[in-house]
């Protein structure tokens, strides 16, 4: 019995296909990835259970998978197998915008299951890890209240859990998703505590397992709590029936009245892939491009106008600048100094952030900004302009708004405060995407959620926010060394994150506290340069001040040549929460980037991935007086490298370096 394709897979190799009538209720099927590693086992009893293995030892206990209509039937009640089908698949992916690898290699096993309901269940097996999702086939349209995803790990595992902290102004389900990953016990969760994915569970033993979604559209995202000793649950924001405007400097759209669903959808669909990222080391995590394999294929026919690269903001600094002849402020000479410094030291763009025109109205300019005189001396310079938006107001203007930015040669924007991903939310992502891909611009989303696959469908979409990041050192100790190398294990699972690096004010532990216009990053000087290789972000933000900057012309000419896309990732040492080591390749160099938490260390680099031949490398590390003072790095240059080599580096405490290696 064949089983109705929901989307079209694109299949280069399909072997051992067998197909199974199932004459019982209660029979068991098993599925393993291509290379047995992980195996599946796939049951009715009562909702659908199924178990995950790893090397033939349970790595997940029985856990449910249903979806509950809204008039309370499940989709398990009264069913029964109807036939499955297993096919070995072996495709390749083409990045458009290669954030990890031009060339993504797809290899699994799929699991195919009809039931008596009018709905399919889809499992893919791969080496690296396991994932599902069900189809529904109604012919209208159906309303989800809620959505069973049980997730029961043996023992008494830890996880790296970001609790989403409840705004006093709104539900729990309103959140800028930007929380820092402490590593607790599942069993300590409390009933009420939310936590938002990718979480990285770690089990009593290794592998470890990190649980996230992809291809989310017309679907709320997935936050997930405590279920039990050992276990975890997806939970859902209801469907907004009743919002409201608020009325502050960055307004936004609120949910005030829920409903007692999740969702009001077609009746014949795919919903989201639930996602377990399977690794025995820790060094396989960063590397994992599961989640965008999973994401829904490009709605982009021609991609060859999206050119994403490096810029620079102003908004962390404040605009703080010095050592000029003009009132530093949001004003067309403080615009115009910034385009020189990118014009400089090799920067592709710079950001117009809040306050170019009234958050409220993209119209109304500010009167001390002419934008005519700015489009054309960036031209002159060879400069891109880009432009921040608030969500609700862009919402409101999109057309006129984005012919605007056409006529102003603009093809990027950022759009901010959106801060939720109930079903509503997560349709006004594609709706945004969309709009700027028939206008050929590149968009990114601040207050935002992870990608978890968006980035495949609309690789106009070159970046989201969703992550703890630079701008918390504006006003508070939030952000540790630990923080960033956590952030390489957890929310870079599930895509890459604007966290804007750079900051040039570096600090010791003891010597970190928040100033505001004068920003200090806890961390030597190196550590922040090297989030520039290790960190995912096609565009990515240098959110220092340049009038720093112009003092370190030969580090600026550096970071600012770095590139933002690469061909292959290799990451050679890792250990969560602690260091990095990350090597990435663009065109015939390599760069390497390392960083570390506030414990010093000394690393070996081995060069044995390099191809053979000669390379000349530049390296920036910790200088040895960083530990007392982070700003100090030293510049070597010219050292020859050659396939095999090593290389011996200290990090300071919160340190880091990152070596460029030129072939020669």
């Amino acid at each position: 019995m064949a089983l109705k394709t929901i989307r079209a897979l694109t299949v280069l190799m399909a072997v051992n296909t067998m197909v199974i009538a199932q004459n019982k209720a209660n029979d068991t099927l098993t599925a393993c990835s291509p290379s047995g590693k992980i195996c599946a086992k796939v049951w009715m009893e009562g909702p659908l259970k199924y178990t995950l293995s790893y090397e033939g030892r349970t790595i997940m206990e029985p856990s449910a998978i249903d979806l509950v209509l809204d008039n309370g039937k499940a989709l398990s009640k009264n069913n029964r197998l109807g036939a499955s089908s297993i096919k070995n698949i072996k495709e390749q992916i083409i990045a458009p915008v290669p954030e990890k690898r031009k060339v993504v290699p797809d290899h699994y096993t799929q699991l195919s299951l009809a039931f008596k309901q009018p709905y399919q269940l889809e499992f893919r097996l791969y080496d690296d890890g396991a994932a599902y999702r069900i189809h529904t086939l109604y012919k209208d349209s159906i309303t989800i209240k809620d959505e069973v995803a049980e997730f029961d790990f043996p023992g008494s595992p830890f996880a790296y859990f970001p609790q989403v902290q409840k705004k006093q102004d709104a539900d729990m389900f309103h959140t800028s998703f930007e929380e820092v990953y402490p590593l607790i016990s599942l069993d300590s969760l409390k009933d009420g505590i939310l936590g938002y994915s990718p979480i990285l569970v770690v089990p009593e033993s290794n592998p470890k397992i990190a649980i996230t979604e992809s291809d989310l559209y017309d679907y709320p995202g997935m936050f997930l709590t405590g279920n039990g000793p050992g276990a975890l649950k997806g939970v859902f924001a209801g469907y907004p029936l009743e919002e409201e405007e608020t009325h502050e400097l960055y307004s936004q759209i609120k949910v005030v009245r829920r409903a007692p669903y999740i969702a009001r959808t077609k009746g014949s669909r795919s919903f989201p892939w639930r996602i377990l990222i399977i690794a025995n080391e820790d060094k396989e995590l960063p590397n994992n491009d599961l989640v965008f394999r999973l994401g829904e294929p490009s709605k982009i026919s021609d991609t060859s106008w999206i050119e994403p690269g490096n810029l620079t903001d102003e908004w962390i600094i404040g605009l703080n600048l010095f050592n000029v002849p003009f009132k530093a402020g949001l004003n067309t000479d403080s615009y115009k100094y910034y385009i020189d410094f990118a014009a400089r030291f090799g920067f592709d763009r710079i950001m117009m952030d809040a306050g170019w025109s009234d958050n409220n109205d993209l119209f109304k300019i500010n009167p001390d900004i002419d934008m005519e005189a700015l489009i054309a001396y960036a031209k002159e310079k060879g400069v891109k302009i880009s432009m921040w938006t608030l969500a609700m107001t862009l919402d409101k203007q999109l057309e006129p708004a984005l012919d605007q930015f056409n006529k102003w040669g603009i093809d990027f924007i950022m759009t901010d405060f959106i801060d939720r991903d109930d079903q509503k939310a997560v349709n006004f992502y594609h709706r945004i995407a969309s709009a700027c891909a028939a206008h050929k611009i590149m968009i990114m989303y601040h207050g935002a959620f992870p990608p978890k696959g968006f980035n495949r469908t609309y690789p106009n979409a070159v970046g989201r926010e969703g992550v703890l990041g630079s701008e918390y050192n504006i006003w508070s100790n939030r952000v540790t060394p630990e923080h960033d190398v956590t952030l390489a294990f957890t929310r870079m699972l599930a895509g890459g994150f604007d966290y804007e690096p750079g900051l040039l004010n570096n600090a010791t532990q003891k010597g970190t506290r928040p100033v505001e216009g004068v920003v200090t990053s806890p961390g030597t000087r190196c550590h922040q340069l090297s989030m520039f290789v290790v960190y995912d972000s096609p565009m990515q933000i240098f959110s220092g001040n340049p009038s720093e900057g112009w003092r370190e012309p030969e580090f600026m000419e550096f970071l600012g040549n770095l590139p933002t896309t690469w061909d292959e990732t290799i990451i050679l040492e890792a250990k969560v929460g602690e260091y990095i080591v990350s090597a990435r390749k663009k065109g015939a160099d390599w760069f390497i980037g390392g960083m570390g938490n506030w414990s010093e260390r000394d690393l070996t680099i081995s060069f044995d991935f390099l191809e053979e031949g000669n390379y000349a490398a530049t390296l920036y590390k910790d200088g040895k007086n960083a530990d007392r003072y982070a700003a100090d790095y030293t510049l070597e240059k010219d050292i020859l490298i050659k396939k095999n080599d090593s290389m011996n580096i200290h990090m300071a405490p919160g340190g880091g370096f990152l070596i460029r290696l030129d072939k020669r």
